[in-house]
C-alpha cells in the first residue's frame, strides 16, 4: 500500500522559509545543520583502521545522553562562520513525532510504503475490506493522498486475466480433440460434461484445507481437466471400440468399463501418489506447489470414481436413448 502526499503545502513552505532565514541570519547553511544531526545522531565515519587486509571505519557520535531529548538535541551547539556558538534550537524546530524510519521519494513526491504478508486469506477480499474499511474509518484529502495497491495483487490480477483468455480456449481445444479423436459429437459432448465433477472434488479439498483460489490452484485445475479427460477418453474409446466389432451396446459398456478399471486407475494412482508429497508441504516454497498439487490430488481421485463408474453409465443411457429413436436393434 503506497500513500504519496503532494508535494508540499503552503505552511510547510512557510515554515521552511522561516528556517533558511534564521540560517542566514547566523551565517550557517543547511549542510551545517545536517552536518551537526547526522554527526550527533546518526553516526559518521571520521577515520579508518586497517586490520591485516581489512579496513574498518572509525564512526564518531554523541553519547546517549546528549541526543536523548529533544531539547538536549536543540541544545548542540553550531559553529557560524565567525566563530559564534549557536544552539540548534535557534534556527530549527526540533519536535518527536510518529513517522518513518526514511523518507523515500517518487517523482519528487514523498511516499509512503506499508508492506503486509497475507496468510489464510486470499488478496481479492481481502484488498475489498481494506479498501472500504479504509474510506469508512480514515478521513483524508483525495486530492492530496493518493493511496495505491500494488505487489503480489498486481501479479494475481494480469495473471487471472490471461487465465479468462486460456480457459475458454483450452476447452474449446479439447472439445475439437475429443471430436477428432471420437469421430461423433455424443460422447465428446458427454465428456466435457463431466468436467465439473473433478472441479467438484479439487474445490472441496481447497475448502476443507483452507487453502484460497489463486494463480498456482487455478494452473492445477487446468492439468486436472488435462488428466481426467485422458482417462475418460480411455474408457470410452475402448467402449466404441467393442460396439464396432458388433458388441451390444449393454454388453460392451459392461466389458469396456471392466477392462479399463485397471489402466485408468493405474494413470490416476501414478499421478496422486507422485503430488501427494507435494500437497503435503509446508517447506520454502510451498506456498506456490501445494495448491496446485492439492487440487490434483483430490480432484483427480474423485474424478476417477466418476470416471470408472458414472461416466459409464452415462454413456449407455445416452446412446440408449439415441439408440431407441434410429437403431433399437442394437440394444
Amino acid at each position: 500500500m503506497r500513500r504519496r502526499p503532494p508535494r508540499s503545502t503552503q505552511s510547510r513552505s512557510s515554515a521552511a522559509s522561516d528556517v533558511y532565514k534564521r540560517q542566514a541570519l547566523y551565517g550557517l547553511n543547511v549542510s551545517d545543520v545536517s552536518e551537526l544531526i547526522e554527526v550527533a545522531i546518526g553516526g559518521k565515519a571520521i577515520s579508518q583502521v586497517f586490520i591485516g587486509n581489512k579496513v574498518y571505519d572509525v564512526i564518531g557520535r554523541y553519547n546517549e545522553q546528549s541526543r536523548e531529548t529533544p531539547e538536549k538535541i536543540g541544545s548542540l551547539l553550531l559553529t557560524s562562520a565567525t566563530g559564534a556558538k549557536i544552539p540548534l534550537s535557534q534556527i530549527a524546530e526540533i519536535t518527536t513525532t510518529t513517522g518513518p524510519g526514511i523518507i523515500n521519494r517518487e517523482e519528487n513526491s514523498r511516499f509512503m510504503t506499508v508492506r503486509i504478508n497475507m496468510r489464510n486469506r486470499d488478496i481479492t477480499s481481502f484488498l475489498k475490506e481494506a479498501s472500504a474499511a479504509i474510506e469508512k474509518n480514515i478521513s483524508y484529502n483525495h486530492n492530496e493522498f493518493l493511496l495505491k495497491w500494488s505487489g503480489q495483487f498486481d501479479n494475481q490480477k494480469r495473471a487471472f486475466a490471461r487465465l479468462i483468455l486460456i480457459l475458454p480456449l483450452s476447452l474449446a481445444l479439447m472439445f475439437l480433440l475429443l471430436f477428432w479423436s471420437f469421430g461423433n459429437f455424443r460422447p465428446a459432448w458427454l465428456q466435457m460434461a463431466t468436467l465439473p465433477f473433478p472441479v467438484f472434488g479439487g474445490m472441496i479439498a481447497r475448502n476443507v484445507t483452507g487453502m484460497t483460489f489463486n494463480v498456482s490452484s487455478a494452473v492445477g485445475f487446468i492439468a486436472l481437466f488435462g488428466i481426467f479427460t485422458m482417462n475418460g477418453v480411455l474408457m470410452i474409446s475402448h467402449i466404441n471400440h467393442l460396439r464396432r466389432e458388433g458388441e451390444m451396446l449393454k454388453d460392451a459398456v459392461v466389458k469396456g468399463a471392466t477392462h479399463r478399471f485397471r489402466q485408468i486407475l493405474m494413470t490416476s494412482t501414478v499421478a496422486i501418489l507422485g503430488l501427494v508429497p507435494a500437497s503435503l508441504s509446508t517447506n520454502i516454497g510451498s506456498d506456490v506447489q501445494r495448491p496446485l498439487a492439492t487440487v490434483i490430488v483430490y480432484g483427480l481421485a474423485f474424478g476417477s470414481l466418476i470416471t470408472l463408474t458414472v461416466l459409464p453409465a452415462l454413456y449407455y443411457m445416452m446412446e440408449k436413448k439415441f439408440l431407441n429413436r434410429n437403431n433399437p436393434e442394437r440394444l
